[in-house]
């Protein structure tokens, strides 16, 4: 074989597994983009269902309070009627 055309078919061997890298390289590339794409997407997911679930706890414990202070409310209420009726009787006021 010529020297001439051995360094050809060389740089030609070269040349065809250095394109081999760059596409493997470019191909990697590529899945490490896909995967930090999907692992950002389940990041996204998982954080949009804990605010969710941190939301439905916050309205369920704000009624519970609501309806706690109703409750508190009517108490008191019928506590005071209760209590202006008995100073009605006691002092004979109003009927």
């Amino acid at each position: 074989m010529k020297r001439g055309t051995f360094l050809s078919l060389s740089v030609a061997a070269l040349l065809a597994c250095a394109g081999m890298a760059s596409a493997q390289a470019q191909s990697a590339g590529q899945d490490i983009k896909r995967d930090t794409k999907a692992a950002g997407h389940d990041i996204a997911d998982g954080a949009r269902d804990v605010g969710h679930a941190t939301r439905d706890v916050a309205v369920k414990v704000g009624h519970g309070a609501r309806d706690a202070g109703h409750g508190i409310a009517k108490g008191a209420r019928e506590g005071w009627d209760a209590t202006k009726k008995g100073f009605k009787e006691v002092f004979h006021k109003g009927g």
